[in-house]
C-alpha cells in the first residue's frame, strides 16, 4: 500500500514527528512524505492541502493518507468534500482503529495541535499504531463484520453517485487555488509518475499553463 503523509502548514514543524511515526508502524507499506516542512517556500491550508489529497487519491497513485491540521476537525471535513475521498477524525486509538476496521476511508486526520504533554505524545504514537495494526476493512465487531461492510460498500456508492469527478471539480475551483496547487511540484510529480486516469491529464494541462 503506498502511503502519503501529508499535513497543512501551520503544523509543519511537526511533519518529522508524523512521517517518523507513521513510518515506524506502516512497515509493510511504501510512505511518501509530501510536507509541508518548514523549509518550504509555500504555506498552505487544510483546505488547499485536501485539494492535494484528493488529487492523490483521485489519481490512484496513493491509497491512504495521513494528514492533520491544528484540530485535525477542518482537515477531515474538507477532505470529504473530494470526490472518492472518505475521511476519519482519530483523535484516539480506538477511533483510529474503528474507522479503519468499519468505515475502510483512505484519509485519515489527526488532532496536532494539541500540546503534547507525556499523555498526549504516548496517545498520538498509540494512535498511529491502531491504524496499521491490521489490514484494513474486516469490520467490527466480528460478530457484525458482515453487516458493518455492506453499510460501508453502500456508503461508498452514494457518495461516488452524488458527486462531480475530481477532474471537474478542479476545474471549477478559482485560479489562485489552482495556482497554489501547481506549486506543490513534489505531489504534481508523483501523480504524474505513478498515478493514472484523468487526473494526470489534468495535471499535465496546468503544468502547460502560466498562472
Amino acid at each position: 500500500m503506498n502511503v502519503a503523509v501529508i499535513q497543512a502548514s501551520s503544523q509543519a514543524h511537526k511533519n518529522k514527528l508524523l512521517f517518523d511515526t507513521v513510518s515506524k508502524y506502516a512497515i509493510d507499506d511504501n510512505v511518501i512524505n509530501f510536507g509541508c516542512s518548514e523549509d518550504e517556500c509555500y504555506k498552505y491550508s487544510y483546505v488547499e492541502i485536501s485539494l492535494l489529497i484528493g488529487l492523490l487519491i483521485n489519481s490512484n497513485a496513493i491509497d491512504f493518507v495521513v494528514t492533520e491540521c491544528s484540530s485535525g476537525q477542518g482537515m477531515m471535513l474538507a477532505c470529504n468534500s473530494m470526490p472518492g475521498v472518505i475521511a476519519g477524525y482519530a483523535p484516539t486509538p480506538k477511533d483510529a482503529y474503528l474507522f479503519c476496521q468499519i468505515n475502510n476511508g483512505n484519509v485519515i486526520s489527526l488532532p496536532l495541535g494539541e500540546d503534547y504533554t507525556w499523555s498526549g505524545s504516548a496517545n498520538f504514537d498509540k494512535t498511529i499504531m491502531a491504524i496499521f495494526s491490521e489490514p484494513f476493512g474486516q469490520g467490527y465487531p466480528k460478530s457484525e463484520a458482515e453487516r458493518k461492510l455492506k453499510d460501508t460498500a453502500l456508503l461508498k456508492q452514494i457518495r461516488n453517485q452524488s458527486q462531480v469527478s475530481m477532474t471537474e471539480l478542479m476545474r471549477k475551483i478559482d485560479t489562485s487555488l489552482v495556482k497554489k496547487i501547481k506549486n506543490k511540484q513534489n505531489v504534481l510529480n508523483y501523480i504524474l509518475n505513478h498515478g493514472n486516469g484523468e487526473v494526470i491529464d489534468w495535471v499535465k494541462e496546468i503544468e502547460q499553463i502560466r498562472i
